[in-house]
């Protein structure tokens, strides 16, 4: 990794450089990948014919290679990354169609925000804090 270091005070501070920066911008974006496959087949991944679900299980959920798949299946390297390409393009087209998970997040932000009114101490503007919490509880009903 391509970093610094800035000693100011006697704190010694690393910083990236633009290259180390360049280079981890890939490695997020991968985990943003695995992050919404994972999501997409806890709402989507039954729809998938048992032997889809095992190959994606072991990529997505078990964090194996192509290549281990491969092994372990007794098929080609290029048939495990079809496959995987494949169930992606299926479970996208599913929340295309049902945007169940969108619906999920929606409620989530919607829910971790009565969450916050809840921790607030302010106690003077309470009326507000209630009139809110209503009005957010009646938009997630309405949503399911």
């Amino acid at each position: 990794m391509h970093a610094f270091y800035i000693v100011k005070r006697g704190v010694k501070k690393k910083h990236l450089t633009p290259l180390g920066f360049c280079r981890i911008i890939p490695k997020v974006m991968q985990m943003e990948k695995k992050v919404l496959q994972t999501y997409l087949y806890d709402f989507y991944g039954e729809l998938l014919n048992e032997h889809q679900r095992t190959i994606y299980e072991d990529f997505v959920l078990n964090d194996l290679s192509l290549g281990e798949i491969a092994e372990e299946r007794g098929i080609s390297r290029q048939g495990v990354h079809d496959l995987i390409k494949r169930c992606d393009k299926l479970l996208s087209g599913y929340e295309e169609k049902l945007h169940l998970l969108e619906r999920f997040q929606r409620i989530k932000e919607k829910i971790e925000q009565i969450h916050r009114l809840t921790l607030m101490e302010d106690t003077a503007d309470r009326i507000a804090v209630q009139s809110t919490i209503r009005q957010l509880s009646d938009e997630i009903l309405e949503e399911l």
